[in-house]
């Protein structure tokens, strides 16, 4: 995979490495008993979410499967991180990737998981050469559902009581998008992506 060049901005939005710093506003939505319904490792206190954040702080490049880059979305405005969002390169053969992202909810609504989701989908197709992202979330999470309908993915399985998660039988649905389907986002700056080849 080529290098990356650190930060991305879209209009909003700086998109960059964890650092050290951001323990607390991590820790100020990753606790959230509403966040962690839906992600993958449990951060209940302090010392899971340092733990969760040195993980983060160490996804910063895509060298071979397995690999993720989690970037944290910070309003350019204030410089409040607000969430984050990750690209994990799942399949070199058949050119697969999967997105995740958490937003704090004190500013979901208001499109940034959209516009970081976007700059990763630029990332992804333009950049890394990805053919396929996908995402899954739970059947219970409305708000990333819609999301994922609206930025063009199409929903390709729901998994019904496939798992106990957290005490509970879960719903995963699993959405996708090819690179020739999506719209390039216009909102993503200084990403120079390499010319296709027809």
């Amino acid at each position: 995979m080529p290098s990356l060049s650190l930060p991305l901005q879209t209009t909003r939005l700086i998109l960059r490495p964890f650092e050290r710093s951001d323990l607390s506003d991590l820790a100020a939505y990753h606790t959230l008993p509403s966040v962690q319904r839906y992600v993958v490792s449990r951060s209940r206190d302090e010392a899971e979410v340092a733990a969760a954040l040195n993980a983060m702080r160490s996804h910063v490049s895509l060298q071979r499967p397995g690999d993720t880059i989690t970037l944290a979305m910070v309003r350019k405005g204030d410089k409040k991180l607000i969430g984050h969002v990750s690209l994990q390169w799942s399949d070199a053969t058949a050119g697969q990737g999967e997105i995740r992202f958490c937003i704090n909810p004190a500013f979901s609504g208001q499109g940034f998981a959209r516009e970081a989701i976007s700059a990763m989908f630029d990332l992804a197709f333009d950049h890394f050469r990805i053919h396929r992202v996908f995402c899954r979330c739970d059947g219970r999470n409305h708000h990333s559902i819609k999301l994922m309908q609206q930025m063009g993915m199409r929903l390709e399985a729901h998994y019904r009581e496939h798992a106990l998660f957290q005490g509970e039988w879960d719903e995963e649905l699993h959405f996708a998008i090819l690179d020739r389907e999506w719209q390039r986002s216009t909102k993503v700056q200084d990403l120079r992506p390499r010319p296709r080849v027809a």
